[in-house]
């Protein structure tokens, strides 16, 4: 599938619940189902900065797309990363590179979060372009 396709994916399921309890709650259900980083790679290296709680995220290249795996320490930043996550893992890195991330404004999560879980998901989005840029360049 591609990001766009993804993306649209998740916009139907979360317009499936009248509230942000239940979005919430689905969030959190979407962080239990999170493909986990390695061990090995919950290092400091891998914290994204300028979150609240901890999230390591890691990239690997695979068949010239990259798969990202990740963890967090508190529920809901586990769901968001989550779902950054099922966007952007098993993508080529051009497209990492060039996908909007509108479909977070369409669900009204950024507006749903505290001002610093708010940060930390720009913080999230801009690892995450970080990886795929630095795996285009060792394509081209």
């Amino acid at each position: 599938m591609t990001i766009t396709e993804i993306q649209n994916e998740i916009i139907e399921e979360f317009s499936m619940f009248d509230d942000w309890q239940e979005r919430y709650q689905y969030m959190i259900d979407l962080g239990k189902t999170l493909p986990l980083i390695s061990p090995e790679y919950k290092t400091d290296d891998n914290i994204i900065t300028g979150c609240q709680s901890k999230v390591w995220v890691h990239a690997n290249m695979n068949n010239d797309k990259v798969e990202f795996t990740a963890d967090s320490d508190a529920i809901i930043t586990k769901g968001i990363i989550a779902i950054l996550i099922r966007v952007f893992s098993n993508q080529h890195p051009k497209d990492i590179i060039e996908g909007n991330t509108e479909f977070i404004d369409t669900i009204g999560l950024k507006e749903h979060l505290s001002p610093t879980r708010a940060n930390g998901l720009v913080s999230m989005i801009k690892q995450i372009k970080m990886y795929a840029l630095a795996y285009q360049t060792q394509l081209n």
